[in-house]
């Protein structure tokens, strides 16, 4: 795909450069991704997209890299520009050169990841709704985890499920079932600050270490969220959980709330792709409701 002429126009204004290069990268479904090459040695992550929603997604994705950022315990990339342009929108990122990631690497990120979540809120939430891949993902401020997590997540995303058809009526738990099942289990449970989607191609390891996290559907949740998103489909290991669990121990029912966490992400993977993800909703769904 080509970089529009406009936005080429509009970025070198921005940055004060001319492009000397693009290229396209592997990007999302709902994005074309590029990195930008400038004669300033200066290199930026462009997304853009003409789908309606992305304006949104992309102001989104912006305010959650830059909470994040706020917190001075893991990095993001600094949001450059956003907006809106010609009927495109686009999010202009910094570009942090990588590696793969090594032992030490992957104990940074989780330590930082459990300092980032001791950053804490008087409610569940967040001050405004974002996005879950490319699902709306609801915010509303919620004193009770147990009531946020069975409306807000699990329940939004069994009705999205039957609405689409990918379950039946008679396979979603009534809500105070859901309630009933994580009574007992969520106790005591206080507001961290989420990446919210932190799966393994979701954090990056620039070349000098530093861990970064790129991507997040931000909001105040338990902690163990972003572990149970972590565990979900691999891309992280020992040292990465020994360094995160020294700072933020387990404690009781942890295995239990883990894949029921990991319930939420499962139903959102089953109403974006459909049936391949049946089977782990179903098995999940029937051994605790």
């Amino acid at each position: 795909m080509l970089l529009d002429e406009g936005l080429k126009s509009l970025f070198e204004n921005v940055l004060e450069s001319s492009i000397l290069s693009y290229s396209s990268l592997s990007g999302g479904d709902t994005a074309s991704v590029f990195r930008i090459d400038t004669s300033k040695r200066l290199s930026y992550i462009l997304k853009c997209s003409r789908l309606n929603v992305s304006q949104n997604m992309f102001e989104a994705e912006a305010n959650g890299l830059k909470l994040i950022a706020k917190t001075n315990t893991i990095a993001t990339p600094k949001v450059i520009n956003s907006g809106i342009h010609n009927g495109s929108a686009y999010l202009l990122m910094e570009y942090i050169p990588s590696k793969s990631p090594s032992s030490k690497d992957y104990s940074k990120l989780g330590f930082q990841l459990s300092q980032l979540h001791n950053h804490t809120s008087e409610n569940f939430g967040l001050n405004s709704d974002n996005y879950i891949g490319s699902l709306e993902q609801r915010n509303t401020r919620t004193e009770n985890w147990i009531n946020f997590y069975s409306e807000q997540r699990l329940g939004f995303q069994l009705k999205l499920a039957l609405k689409k058809g990918v379950l039946n009526s008679s396979e979603i738990p009534s809500s105070q079932n859901i309630k009933l099942t994580f009574e007992g289990i969520c106790n005591g449970i206080k507001p961290s600050l989420l990446h919210g989607d932190l799966w393994g191609g979701n954090f990056i390891i620039a070349e000098d270490g530093t861990p970064y996290l790129i991507d997040p559907a931000t909001y105040y949740g338990h902690s163990e969220i972003d572990i149970a998103m972590s565990k979900l489909f691999g891309g992280f290991n020992l040292s990465f959980y020994e360094a995160y669990h020294s700072n933020r121990p387990i404690t009781n029912f942890y295995n239990q709330r883990i894949e029921l966490y990991q319930l939420y992400y499962l139903l959102v993977h089953l109403n974006i792709f459909g049936s391949t993800y049946y089977g782990s909703v179903k098995r999940i769904l029937k051994s605790y409701f």
